[in-house]
């Protein structure tokens, strides 16, 4: 098979539509189209909006920008940046801009001209687009997110009538990132409202098993086969309590994502065997840079005078920062109340001190001074 893929800028307004029919200008950035031994297999069309206009999209979920099928974006939009959107032309749709653009130029000023000419036509309503990903590039860097549909490959979704393995793995693939990335739901009623989402859309395509891709996912976070009773017990209690978790592969070791009031961040839960020890860790999200090393180090030896469950941790080789918790059952056993109590006491302390860890790492407060704004 012979793949091409034509692009387009455009640079000029364009007026879409939502199902109230009212009308939202954007900038029209590019268009493209990517063809399949001469077959249109997708229309791509990227735009660019304010942030007030942004606003309108994220919270009527227009472009199919649902939240169940996005991955998280952990850092704020800021207002005075533009947005960019990437979008996908639904797959029904395709054959009917075919008829309209053999080539890019051609589809490009079709779609440009239906402001004027054709303003029912689907090509202009939001619901007509799948959007892929929203990014802001802001001075620190590039922030957004991606969707579901960005995981799907063109041909797999040209190609669903026939075969859903395609689909099938993009689903599992994008379940994957979103365990970890989508930390604003600690439970698995997040990841069956997503797939609720997804299957919604996927049976207007065609007929695919949505219950068998379902049980791909469940194999992600399976109460699986042991190495022993702590990472049994370790995975049974993560399980019972609705944490969505990874198996690092090859490892008796789970990876977590967790959301306080004060962050987000990545924990790890361990099992050690031999020594008969069970080791919960919450990794901050930020690293001390070399230049506040000895300050962070300061601080996090103040936050740890006086714990009574657990302690913070500071790797000088590249300013990681974490809070541990841990247990030694040797001649005895774990239980689910063992776990719970070192996993919360864990994340309650984590959550707790961040922001002390931010004034001292961004806001140029002294040790002394971030630990009293904690303290009072």
């Amino acid at each position: 098979m012979t793949t091409k893929i034509e692009n387009s800028a455009l640079a000029t307004e364009l007026t879409l539509h939502d199902d109230s029919q009212t009308p939202l200008t954007l900038r029209a950035l590019a268009l493209t189209l990517t063809k399949q031994d001469d077959q249109l297999i997708e229309c791509r069309l990227t735009f660019c909006v304010n942030s007030q206009l942004y606003k309108r999209i994220d919270t009527g979920a227009l472009f199919n920008l649902k939240p169940d099928v996005r991955n998280l974006c952990t850092e704020k939009f800021l207002p005075k940046h533009d947005i960019t959107i990437e979008t996908s032309l639904k797959p029904d749709l395709l054959p009917y801009l075919a008829k309209h653009g053999a080539n890019i130029d051609e589809a490009a000023s079709y779609v440009l001209n239906l402001n004027q000419d054709q303003p029912d036509n689907p090509l202009l309503s939001t619901e007509s687009w799948l959007g892929l990903s929203v990014i802001q590039q802001q001075e620190s860097g590039e922030i957004g997110y991606r969707t579901f549909w960005s995981y799907i490959n063109p041909e797999d979704i040209a190609q669903a009538t026939t075969s859903g393995e395609g689909i099938s793995s993009a689903i599992v693939n994008f379940f994957k990132d979103w365990t970890t990335a989508h930390l604003s739901a600690k439970t698995q009623k997040g990841a069956d409202e997503m797939l609720t989402g997804i299957s919604n859309f996927l049976t207007e395509l065609a007929d695919i098993n949505i219950e068998k891709m379902s049980e791909e996912i469940e194999t992600i976070t399976p109460p699986s086969s042991t190495s022993g009773q702590i990472f049994e017990e370790m995975v049974n209690f993560f399980t019972a309590d609705n944490w969505p978790f990874l198996q690092l592969q090859g490892q008796p070791a789970l990876q977590i994502a967790f959301q306080g009031e004060n962050g987000t961040w990545t924990c790890y839960a361990r099992a050690r065997a031999e020594q008969q020890q069970f080791l919960f860790y919450s990794v901050c999200p930020v690293k001390a840079p070399e230049d506040k090393l000895l300050s962070v180090a300061e601080f996090l030896t103040r936050a740890n005078l006086g714990l009574a469950i657990g302690n913070f941790e500071l790797d000088f080789n590249d300013g990681e920062i974490s809070y541990k918790t841990s247990i030694d059952i040797e001649g005895d056993k774990l239980s689910s109340a063992l776990i719970k109590n070192l996993v919360y006491a864990n994340v309650r302390m984590m959550d707790e001190y961040i922001p002390g860890i931010m004034s001292v790492i961004y806001g140029n407060l002294s040790p002394e001074e971030a630990i009293t704004q904690i303290d009072s």
